[in-house]
């Protein structure tokens, strides 16, 4: 019976720290990720820009319609379910800035997208501008998952995408 009471006092406790952890954390956060490709920015801008059926993770990408007239994208992904994303700024082949329109999720946020050639490649840049409210969520995307996890695995797809590998970097 001691043995139990000491397992669901400690059970306890780390929950208990994993929330006031998380809960004193900042809920904002900027991160950024790049990797080079030998592709055009057109290229690699046509894809960014467009349906994301050519990630392994999205298992569907369509257009949806909105009242109010905007570009919407809704993507239906292995991990993260269903996100709708709007399209807030965009410089063909140069950049841009998409950001989830989706109500009721842990986390907000955007990402903006800038394409730079680099001698004779193009480096694409994520940064990623996001909020994580519930505390338990934002631990865990801070020391479990790792905030650049989905960041990194898009730039991995766009290096297959393109037939090729690729080296993310900071």
């Amino acid at each position: 019976m001691r043995i139990l009471l000491v397992v669901v006092g400690g059970v306890v406790l780390l929950i208990l720290g994993v929330v006031v952890i998380g809960a004193v954390l900042p809920k904002r956060h900027v991160v950024s990720r790049s990797a080079s490709y030998r592709a055009t920015p057109e290229q690699l801008f046509a894809l960014i820009a467009g349906p994301q059926n050519w990630r392994p993770d999205v298992l569907r990408s369509e257009a949806v319609p909105d009242p109010g007239g905007r570009q919407l994208t809704r993507e239906t992904a292995r991990d993260r379910g269903t996100v709708t994303y709007e399209p807030l700024d965009s410089e063909p082949p140069r950049s841009i800035t998409r950001r989830i329109v989706t109500a009721n999720l842990p986390y907000s946020g955007s990402w903006t997208y800038l394409l730079e050639r680099s001698d004779g490649d193009t480096v694409v840049r994520i940064t990623e501008d996001g909020e994580v409210y519930n505390p338990v969520f934002r631990f865990m995307s801070r020391f479990v998952f790792g905030q650049t996890r989905t960041m990194d695995a898009y730039l991995r797809a766009l290096g297959k995408a393109t037939g090729q590998g690729v080296e993310i970097k900071d």
